[in-house]
């Protein structure tokens, strides 16, 4: 994330420069989830316009997870982390859970842009027709839709679809990150849990 501590232009001058026709995006998931981000983004670029990448939370927090889990081979169960005392209710204090509350973190944007600047992309959809997706991108953003189907292929080594480029830089998958694996299974029960105390949450920020 970028350093917090400077405003204004200081905080500006940060971005590379951007020439007349065109855009400088900027990406980093944890600020719609940080709290001072909204005014901060505000301040530096009003006119900034938002796109928000979500997926089922249920899903997004067992992955998240899985992520950490990865890297610290004794943590607790999902179960233990995602309930109190393991049993329930779920635990919305702990940091996985959390982010999936996206109504909560969306009203603090909507405090300094409009809902009109946001855009809201289905990570299930960049998975399952990223072309449309990315055609919304693309239309939101004011561009002429170049991105089509043409330019995916299905990778059934990675199970993701993946862009095409020019032979000599080799193909890049649209949903490299390692966090986008697969996703271990969780018991009936503890989705229909999480879903029911996230649920409320999430649906409010679709409507």
């Amino acid at each position: 994330m970028r350093p917090w501590g400077l405003t204004g232009v200081a905080a500006g001058s940060l971005m590379p420069r951007t020439l007349d026709g065109q855009i400088t995006m900027e990406e980093t998931p944890s600020y719609f989830v940080t709290r001072e981000a909204p005014g901060r983004i505000h301040g530096m670029s009003p006119d900034t316009k938002l796109i928000v990448v979500v997926r089922n939370p249920v899903t997004r927090a067992i992955s998240d997870y899985a992520q950490t889990l990865s890297k610290t081979p004794g943590l607790p169960s999902f179960r233990a982390l995602a309930f109190r005392h393991g049993l329930g209710p779920v635990d919305t204090a702990w940091s996985a859970v959390r982010i999936d509350l996206y109504a909560q973190h969306l009203d603090n944007w909507l405090r300094f842009f409009p809902l009109s600047r946001f855009l809201f992309v289905s990570g299930e959809r960049l998975v399952s027709d990223p072309a449309a997706e990315l055609g919304r991108v693309q239309d939101f953003l004011g561009l002429r839709r170049v991105v089509t189907d043409k330019h995916f292929y299905f990778s059934a080594t990675k199970g993701f679809p993946c862009l095409k480029k020019a032979q000599e830089s080799g193909r890049l998958c649209a949903w490299a990150s390692p966090r986008a694996g697969p996703t271990p299974g969780c018991p009936p029960p503890w989705s229909s849990a999480c879903r029911t105390s996230t649920g409320p949450s999430t649906a409010s920020s679709t409507r």
